[in-house]
């Protein structure tokens, strides 16, 4: 316990999923959080975002800790709203530590227009470094910086989008997105050691959460079927790990990202970080 003790940490893409996760074992480590999400759907994606009233939920979770919570609707798209947000909740809460670039989506399949490659990357690379370099102002000598990546940056991208998969433009954006973070982590964690300034990366694979469980999702794992559901694609959930699990829960990322957080880590940066159960060596990596 108080690992986190005496840290703000903003986390997006946090009011369900992998995001609310991070939000309470933060919490729980005494982290005060500034918990951020879009609250509203995008159209190219499908599968329904978080709302309003997820968010005040990780809020409510948040303060069973005994810590303070500051929560706002914002797209990590768009910078300018994202910077104001944060410098008055970084004002409210009298500082930064840690930031967390969680945020994501994934739309998935042939019939979604080109519109699910832009959508994609701009969440999910865009919107990485938009919460980072609005974040990067605050953050000191000790601050951490961590990154929510993809065993799916690691497929061909050909492999994503051409020759009729079942990824289809929204899979395409999502794994370019998950690749070029890797480099830009890598890149920046260079740039940011002399600072004393940390980033890293956590690759998970399968995560038990909305972005898994939805039939578009589904389809792509059994593209042999019309309608699969859940009981149908968890039949071949486990062939991408190799360890014979379907998929890894919010909390084997959390406690990666806590202890990234923590002063345990404070030597560790540059770090790509597969939480897998073993997909990314059935992947040849």
């Amino acid at each position: 316990m108080n690992r986190l003790s005496g840290k703000v940490a903003v986390i997006t893409g946090a009011a369900r999923g992998q995001g609310r996760s991070h939000a309470i074992h933060m919490a729980d480590e005494g982290a005060d959080i500034i918990a951020l999400d879009i609250c509203a759907d995008i159209p190219s994606n499908e599968y329904p975002l978080a709302t309003q009233a997820d968010l005040d939920e990780t809020a409510k979770l948040v303060e069973k800790s005994g810590r303070r919570v500051v929560t706002a609707a914002v797209d990590v798209r768009d910078r300018p709203t994202l910077k104001k947000v944060l410098d008055d909740a970084v004002a409210e809460l009298g500082g930064l530590h840690v930031v967390v670039a969680n945020a994501g989506i994934c739309p998935q399949g042939n019939h979604i227009p080109y519109r699910g490659f832009i959508d994609a990357f701009d969440v999910d690379f865009v919107g990485v470094v938009n919460t980072i370099h609005v974040g990067l102002e605050h953050l000191t000598s000790g601050g951490s910086v961590i990154v929510t990546g993809s065993i799916a940056g690691l497929v061909e991208q050909k492999d994503l989008a051409t020759g009729g998969g079942p990824q289809g433009p929204g899979g395409a954006g999502y794994g370019m997105a998950k690749k070029m973070v890797r480099d830009y982590t890598k890149a920046l964690a260079l740039t940011m050691a002399p600072h004393n300034i940390r980033i890293n990366t956590i690759h998970p694979t399968n995560v038990n959460t909305d972005m898994l469980h939805n039939l578009p999702m589904y389809k792509v794992f059994r593209p042999d079927l019309p309608d699969p559901t859940r009981e149908d694609a968890e039949l071949v959930f486990p062939l991408l790990q190799a360890m014979p699990i379907p998929y890894v829960e919010t909390e084997d990322i959390s406690h990666a990202v806590v202890y990234l957080a923590s002063d345990e880590s404070r030597y560790v940066t540059g770090q790509q970080l597969f939480v897998d159960a073993g997909a990314s060596l059935k992947l040849g990596v």
